[in-house]
């Protein structure tokens, strides 16, 4: 049996790991909250993207993009808040491809030792915040440096997730579809973070095309000095600074988020709804609780990934003093 080519998501039996990623055939979960939120006409479902394989919203893209990506004998390398840079390693580790990584030096250690544990050839600390301004700062400028020297750049290849439009494609022919036939076509919001904005776009985009009324909002950090990693501030940005993949046709509103409000509610959805989350799942989270107070209909948020990556985050957060349990 371990030789044969086998799919069977009933039976949940593999070939291989990359075939657990979601799909329309194999969705993650949509989890109605029924705690922390008390608009009854307005419930609000989270999507579990911790259920992909490697544990984040971010596999989706990685299987996509790396399958239509002529690697040769080059070492891929791409610049990672940590999620893609995990999906990144395992994918590529199931098909023998080495792997570096640039991330941010303020990302959580977890994620670094992931990064580690999984195999990078090396991981490339950049000294900058977790949202820089421009793309030849930070994680992004070591990766745009490596693929453009001409001591290094027929070494290296990267995916590009900021301008790969199979970013986009896999939330539009995955994401997007799985959430509309979940709710049976009842979804009238859909929350989403910006950050490389693959998943906003993607899933917008389809959602658009099922019903022109839904709502699309855009959730980002209040200032670009956050401690939300994957999430990015797009307001104030110049054109040429904001992802290429980016479709702001899709994008009814954008709220802005402080990191206080997430790591609040993150603990909150925890406390009351049982659901261990991200920073990032409580920044989207608190703003469709805000979009709760005065409209009727319902809602799906995306939830990236799930707390454990972040302890020592919310360690932190913990010791500032948390909300008491309720």
């Amino acid at each position: 049996m371990a030789q044969e080519q086998f799919c069977d998501h009933r039976l949940r039996v593999y070939s291989d790991i990359t075939q657990l990623r979601a799909s329309p055939e194999n969705p993650t979960p949509l989890v109605r909250l029924n705690r922390i939120s008390r608009n009854r006409s307005f419930p609000i479902y989270l999507k579990l993207e911790r259920y992909n394989p490697f544990g984040s919203i971010k596999d989706r893209i990685v299987y996509e993009m790396l399958k239509s990506l002529a690697v040769g004998d080059r070492t891929l390398v791409e610049p990672s808040s940590g999620n893609t840079g995990i999906a990144l390693l395992c994918v590529a580790n199931s098909l023998g491809i080495p792997v570096e990584v640039a991330v941010p030096e303020r990302i959580p250690e977890e994620k670094k030792v992931m990064l580690k544990f999984l195999g990078a050839r090396k991981v490339w600390e950049a000294d900058d915040a977790l949202c820089p301004r421009f793309p030849s700062e930070g994680a992004r400028g070591v990766v745009s440096a490596l693929i453009k020297s001409p001591a290094t750049k027929d070494r290296y290849i990267s995916p590009n997730q900021y301008e790969n439009e199979l970013n986009v494609q896999a939330h539009y022919q995955g994401t997007g579809p799985e959430i509309w036939r979940q709710t049976r076509g009842k979804i009238t919001h859909f929350f989403a973070g910006f950050g490389t904005c693959g998943t906003i776009t993607g899933v917008g985009r389809y959602l658009k095309e099922q019903s022109p009324e839904i709502k699309v909002i855009a959730v980002e950090p209040s200032s670009s000095d956050h401690k939300l990693p994957g999430m990015k501030r797009i307001t104030g940005l110049s054109e040429e600074y904001i992802p290429k993949i980016l479709d702001r046709s899709v994008i009814d509103g954008v709220v802005e988020v402080t990191d206080e409000e997430a790591y609040t509610t993150a603990a909150e959805l925890a406390r009351k709804d049982g659901i261990p989350a991200g920073p990032s799942t409580g920044a989207i989270l608190h703003a469709a609780l805000r979009y709760a107070e005065s409209n009727k209909g319902l809602a799906v948020v995306i939830s990236p990934d799930d707390a454990f990556k972040y302890t020592s985050f919310y360690q932190d957060f913990l010791e500032q003093g948390s909300p008491d349990k309720t």
